[in-house]
């Protein structure tokens, strides 16, 4: 009876942090924006070795397009922002537990993970392609059959591989690693044939690498970036929502983009 009643203390006891991390008090009130503006800080969450959207700079920083832009929002909103690393194959959970107050990165929207989290609108559109040596023999997926395939775990380009299971089953074997770096480093040196990920990505690393590679004409799938928040933070998404379309009007957002990636890519407001 004894461990019972503690048991259930226990429950009630954190069922209320449990919500206040979700930015909902108990009686169902969406406090996401209120708490973010009282705390006077957005706590960003990303890989940060994910060049041009979130990474670290030959100093050490946090810089990229996503950083920019998110910046930009807080100074709008009057708030500072917070980037906060986190591991990557987590991610669900760093946002959910409250961790972070968003994964901001550039971030794939899937089905699967609208079940689990509230999306902005889009603000880029991409696509998941396989990236080859310059010098390789393959041209279209279909030549990646008894190849070996490395991807970062946890990632858009895994989901991609996973949603396409007659490509993966012609694979000899597909490698997760920690990052795409790794992957890339591992494509070079021959322990892959072939690395899944992000256009965007690859091409913003084979062209300030110089590195030997080249992207297949085939994609896996067409995709979109978007901010992910908490399941039921609308305040907050709104509120973020809201600055980036003022940012396309006034174009702030195509002014950061062209910094990044040579040309306005963003299709907020479009």
């Amino acid at each position: 009876m004894k461990r019972a009643l503690i048991a259930m203390l226990v429950f009630i006891s954190v069922v209320p942090s449990v919500l206040f991390a979700q930015g909902q008090k108990d009686d169902g009130v969406d406090n996401s924006l209120t708490n973010v503006l009282e705390k006077g800080e957005f706590v960003l969450g990303l890989d940060d070795s994910f060049p041009p959207m979130g990474y670290r700079d030959e100093n050490g920083e946090i810089v990229g397009f996503d950083i920019d832009t998110a910046r930009e929002v807080c100074s709008r909103l009057g708030v500072e922002l917070v980037c906060q690393p986190i591991d990557w194959s987590a991610k669900e959970q760093e946002l959910a537990t409250g961790n972070i107050d968003c994964i901001w990165n550039g971030f794939t929207v899937t089905e699967e993970r609208k079940k689990a989290m509230t999306f902005s609108e889009p603000y880029v559109k991409n696509a998941q392609v396989v990236v080859v040596k310059a010098d390789s023999p393959y041209k279209t997926l279909a030549d990646l059959s008894g190849k070996t395939l490395g991807l970062q775990a946890g990632s858009s380009a895994q989901d991609a591989v996973d949603s396409m299971p007659e490509f993966k089953a012609t694979l000899a074997e597909e490698v997760g690693f920690k990052d795409n770096l790794m992957a890339l480093m591992d494509l070079e040196i021959g322990g892959v044939d072939a690395v899944a990920m992000d256009l965007l990505v690859a091409n913003d690393n084979i062209n300030r690498s110089g590195k030997d590679f080249r992207i297949l004409d085939e994609t896996l799938v067409e995709e979109e970036y978007a901010i992910g928040f908490r399941l039921g933070d609308y305040a907050l998404r709104d509120a973020v929502q809201a600055e980036l379309e003022a940012m396309a009007a006034d174009g702030t957002l195509a002014e950061i983009a062209t910094k990044w990636f040579g040309a306005d890519i963003t299709v907020v407001g479009k």
